[in-house]
Order: C-alpha cells, then structure tokens, then sequence
C-alpha cells in the first residue's frame, strides 16, 4: 500500500512558476511508475505527465510539453512537477498518482492517488 501526499499548490500570476511535491509513504515507492494528473472544475481529469520507475523516462502531455517537468528521488520516496510559464488554463486540483509497472497516461491505470493541491493561475 502507498499513501501519496501533495503539496506546493497556491496561486501564482500568469507566467509564474510553482513546484508540486508529492510525498510517498511505504517501501515501495521505487517499484512505482508515478503519474500527475489535474481536474479543472466542470471537466474530466487529464494527464499531465508521468515518469518510469527509474527516472529514466518521462512522458507529458502537449498542453504543458516544454513548460512542466516531472522529477523523483527514490531516496526520499517523491515526485515533483516543476510547473513555469504558468497559464490561467492550468488551474485545477492537481493529483498525483502511483502505479506497479510502467507509467501510463490513462488515470483508471493508477492504483494509489493522493488528496489533490489546487493551483490557481490569475491572468
């Protein structure tokens, strides 16, 4: 069993930068393909981006390709999502997300989920 834990969201100006956290308890947390996820009010939950057990590989999705990167330390159990350029569209609930195996873009891959941190970006 992994319990994810967010932190670092808040409100930020347009073209601001945020770091999200995602702290993991348990000892398996390197077995684990971790995944960002948001869910703007009134829509469905997108990916962001994911990264392979390693660290060696990271997918993302085309709306913050360039922008966001994905991060872990297997030594201190986290994942971040380093977030620049900040637009007022990516405001949402931001999730993070853990699965055994590879990393993934769907949500319903995802086994273990943490409580979500809102970003707010003011235009």
């Amino acid at each position: 069993q992994v319990q994810l834990v967010e932190s670092g969201g808040g409100l930020v100006q347009a073209g601001g930068s945020l770091r999200l956290s995602c702290a993991a308890s348990g000892r398996t947390f390197s077995s684990n393909a971790m995944g960002w996820f948001r869910q703007a009010p009134g829509k469905e939950r997108e990916f962001v981006a994911a990264i392979a057990r390693s660290g060696s590989t990271t997918y993302y999705a085309d709306s913050v390709k360039g922008r966001f990167t994905i991060s872990r330390d297997n030594a201190k159990n986290t994942v971040y999502l380093q977030m620049n350029s900040l637009k007022p569209e990516d405001t949402a609930v931001y999730y993070c997300a853990g699965r055994s195996g590879a990393a993934a873009s769907n949500w319903s891959a995802y086994n273990y989920w943490g409580q979500g941190t809102q970003v707010t970006v003011a235009s």
